[in-house]
């Protein structure tokens, strides 16, 4: 299987050119879904005794699996929280893929965590956080934040000298928060108590000091965190950092700040003052694949002091042992210590390379597109008489309701835009309401995107 024969080259040629092809798309095609029984029709079976060959599976994939997938680049791709990887992320991705580095030690990838510590460096700078800090990149924010969790669980417990080691640790949310800080807590084990959000789903200072005075004695002593969200994946606001850092402060437990979607808003120096009190996080997460232009899989974990999330999440075997030194000067970055992982690819080298590439203003420029892009949607929305905006947006989320439609019809459009190759719009929910949500983080998505979706709404217009 890895001779360099006639049929190996023209595969690697194969595979080259089909992803050249993808990247020079502009844009690239939408595509939808299939059921199971259509995929079943049009490809059968794929894993044989004898093998398709290379050409043949590139074929099926090129012919009818990647048309199943919907592409998240796709500028009217406005659903859940998209991607739109710059090309040089894209050829960088297949560099480290070639290059099958594992990067869970610094003896086996030195020079790829390396790297990657310069561009975590670069998002721990944005926040505003010490020289001192650092972490791993991850596979998105739900292993993020469960990492950053059992890191602050673990400080909790190590203070109290073994007297919290049998207890059932309890966490503070938003009513806002991501829905992976409870998944974190079922896995864990742990409880958590929301605070009410404002009605822009925010933690607000009021809200949080009363939750908080709400506890009883013994909820307090099981605190070990609180959860603070820049950039609520609904609705793209920044709950109340400084109140949540200053909470934090008073109890004397362990600030996490959510930022996987909206973290990435700390490039924009129009958004920036939003973000006051980030700089006093414990850790923090910034999902590149979201808002920073890098392919999935990645998610930027980073610690106020790394050292206490490794020993939180240090791994002990004897076959590991080669990996520790007792050199107290000779510190060694091994990557798979700061998260629940072992085994990882080098999934922050393409953010890193594109950076590297491009350069941090290119990166605050392209943040800033998107947030004025957004603006103008809220605007144009306000001009549309059928339709209304919900709130003005804080980063690049614009939700809006088209009068007069009840769920079944949002979804009748949503259906009708992507069967139409137009656009990828799904609804959700605000204040117990069906509603529209548009997530603008690719710069190619313009306002004359945004003004076709905004006429598809309009019954008069025929859709």
């Amino acid at each position: 299987m890895h001779r360099r024969d006639a049929e190996s080259v023209r595969l690697t040629e194969a595979v080259v050119d089909y992803a050249l092809e993808r990247i020079a798309m502009e844009p690239p095609p939408l595509d939808q879904p299939l059921t199971p029984v259509e995929l079943a029709e049009r490809v059968g079976a794929t894993i044989t005794a004898s093998g398709l060959g290379g050409e043949a599976a590139l074929a099926i994939f090129a012919e009818h699996l990647a048309p199943a997938c919907i592409s998240v680049d796709h500028p009217r791709h406005l659903s859940f929280v998209p991607g739109a990887p710059t090309e040089s992320s894209i050829l960088f991705d297949l560099v480290v893929g070639a290059s099958n580095i594992y990067a869970g030690s610094w003896l086996e990838s030195a020079g790829a965590v390396y790297a990657e510590n310069q561009a975590l460096r670069w998002l721990a700078d944005l926040a505003g956080l010490p020289a001192s800090a650092g972490g791993v990149f991850v596979s998105g924010g739900t292993a993020g934040n469960l990492s950053a969790l059992i890191a602050a669980r673990w400080a909790w417990r190590h203070r109290a000298d073994g007297a919290m080691d049998q207890t059932r640790g309890l966490m503070v949310a938003s009513a806002g928060a991501h829905s992976s800080v409870a998944q974190a807590a079922r896995a864990m084990d742990a409880d958590v108590v929301m605070v009410p959000a404002d009605d822009r789903g925010r933690i607000r200072r009021a809200a949080l000091d009363e939750t908080l005075e709400g506890l009883s004695e013994i909820d307090r002593q099981r605190l070990f965190a609180i959860v603070a969200t820049c950039g609520t994946t609904n609705a793209g606001v920044i709950d109340d950092l400084g109140a949540v850092a200053d909470a934090a402060e008073r109890f004397g437990v362990w600030m996490h700040v959510d930022g996987a979607y909206g973290g990435a808003g700390l490039a924009a120096p129009s958004v920036r003052d939003a973000y006051a009190g980030i700089e006093r996080c414990d850790s923090l997460i910034i999902d590149p694949h979201k808002w920073l232009f890098a392919p999935y899989d990645s998610c930027g974990l980073i610690y106020r002091d790394p050292f206490m999330a490794r020993a939180a999440h240090t791994q002990h075997a004897e076959y590991l042992d080669v990996l520790h030194s007792d050199d107290p000067g000779l510190e060694l970055w091994n990557a798979s210590d700061y998260a629940h992982h072992l085994s990882r690819r080098a999934r922050g080298l393409p953010f890193w390379f594109s950076l590297a590439t491009h350069g941090t203003d290119a990166y605050r420029d392209a943040v800033e597109t998107t947030l004025d892009t957004a603006r103008a949607a809220a605007r144009l929305i306000e001009a549309a008489p059928h339709l209304e905006l919900v709130m003005e947006p804080e980063l690049s989320v614009v939700l809006l309701r088209r009068i007069g439609w009840d769920t079944e019809r949002y979804q009748s459009w949503s259906d009708s835009l992507l069967r139409a190759q137009t656009a990828f719009v799904v609804p959700t929910t605000w204040a117990a309401q069906t509603v529209a949500r548009l997530c603008i983080v690719n710069p190619l998505t313009t306002p004359e995107d945004i003004a076709v979706i905004i006429d598809s709404m309009d019954d008069a217009g025929g859709h």
